[in-house]
């Protein structure tokens, strides 16, 4: 597959995996580079820098294709400064930014040889990162899984508007997890998607816990919800108990104080990195409905290419 993300990337096919918070590790990343796509590390879940410097030179010896490091800085993140130095001098080819200000990130990173994807969920946020010299943009839709936009703005509208809004590429990002998803979004107008949720149900996810896995295969579309709207941060969640206290709290007024407990990355890992979905909750998107097995990763892309290409011969036949 060739389109303008593969040979901005230099990656087979258009692909890129998402930031995926406390999952996204070296061991990961590398079988989504190695398989064709863009692998990614999250640099904002490990401890220190010194982690992130191990992880980026794990993934070095497992594979010598392109990968990125994504920097989720949001309201109540860590500094990212020292994290971001690292990718520059590990000698990095791509970074991805979710949530706050893309700005400092991108001024740091001027004059480097580095490729910057921005993740947006509106029209202006889109225009300002291309302002500020984003090389790509990754459009989210409100289907997708862990922080989204304050719009409600679906993937199918947001793609093309996005894609007609701005002159840099953009890739298509929430709801997709299948070949059937990646041919809508090159229809739409995108280069390439970005996917999160259905990466951690493959087998080279291994920090996430069996009980998640088998949740994103169980569950349908209708087994998410949004958490944290009540504090102007929606995200989008697996339904489990856990989730559904943090939006009892919010329906009784509780604020960020009263909620931070349930909110922490902590009670996140209870579930995603131990299994115990009566206290924690975890990140997916409304995908799972089309999720049903676990993979490998190189299983999934060729999988999905596979299908993206029959429903391509499927629509020329329909149009001669």
């Amino acid at each position: 597959m060739k389109t303008k993300i593969t040979e901005l990337l230099n990656i087979k096919y258009p692909i890129v995996q998402g930031g995926l918070a406390y999952l996204a590790y070296s061991q990961l990343a590398a079988a989504v580079s190695k398989a064709g796509g863009l692998g990614q590390i999250t640099a904002m879940s490990l401890p220190s820098p010194d982690a992130l410097r191990e992880e980026i030179r794990k993934v070095k010896q497992l594979t010598d294709k392109p990968f990125g490091v994504n920097y989720a800085i949001g309201q109540h993140g860590r500094p990212y400064e020292e994290m971001l130095e690292v990718a520059l001098e590990e000698g990095v080819k791509v970074i991805s930014i979710t949530g706050g200000n893309p700005e400092p990130l991108i001024r740091r990173t001027d004059g480097h040889d580095i490729k910057r994807l921005v993740l947006v969920a509106a029209v202006r946020q889109a225009q300002k990162a291309e302002s500020i010299g984003a090389d790509a943009i990754m459009a989210v839709g409100q289907e997708g899984g862990g922080h989204l936009g304050r719009d409600d703005i679906g993937t199918m509208v947001l793609v093309p508007r996005v894609v007609d809004s701005v002159s840099i590429p953009v890739l298509a990002s929430g709801g997709i997890g299948e070949g059937r998803g990646l041919l809508a979004a090159l229809s739409l107008g995108a280069e390439g998607i970005e996917m999160g949720t259905r990466f951690i149900a493959t087998k080279e996810c291994q920090h996430a816990h069996a009980a998640y896995k088998q949740a994103l295969v169980n569950g349908t579309e209708q087994d998410t919800s949004i958490i944290k709207r009540s504090l102007g941060t929606p995200a989008r969640v697996i339904r489990t108990p856990g989730s559904d206290r943090i939006l009892e709290l919010e329906a009784t007024g509780e604020g960020y104080e009263g909620l931070k407990e349930y909110i922490s990355g902590k009670n996140n890992r209870t579930f995603i990195h131990e299994g115990h979905a009566d206290t924690g909750y975890g990140w997916a998107g409304q995908v799972i409905g089309l999720i049903d097995d676990i993979p490998t990763v190189e299983e999934l892309l060729e999988r999905m290419v596979n299908q993206a290409k029959e429903g391509m011969r499927r629509i020329e036949n329909g149009f001669t």
